[in-house]
């Protein structure tokens, strides 16, 4: 009898270890989309920039009037 218990109590073990991995796991899949729509977003604005750039909008650096406060 005491066997029997033994393999329900590793059972339970078990089906409660797998619940907190698919715990982990969603968690960490709700990081990976939310960090792919920050890339995203990212690349488009880098995108953006670089093409103001090339067009010459943006001056150099060495151009730019320094702050007020300098």
């Amino acid at each position: 009898m005491g066997h029997k218990m033994d393999i329900e109590n590793r059972l339970i073990d078990i089906e409660m270890a797998i619940a907190n991995l698919q715990r982990v796991v969603d968690d960490l899949n709700d990081v990976v989309i939310k960090q792919g729509k920050a890339i995203d977003l990212l690349q488009k604005e880098n995108k953006v920039l670089a093409s103001m750039v090339n067009n010459e909008n943006v001056k150099p650096l060495s151009e730019e009037t320094p702050p007020p406060h300098y």
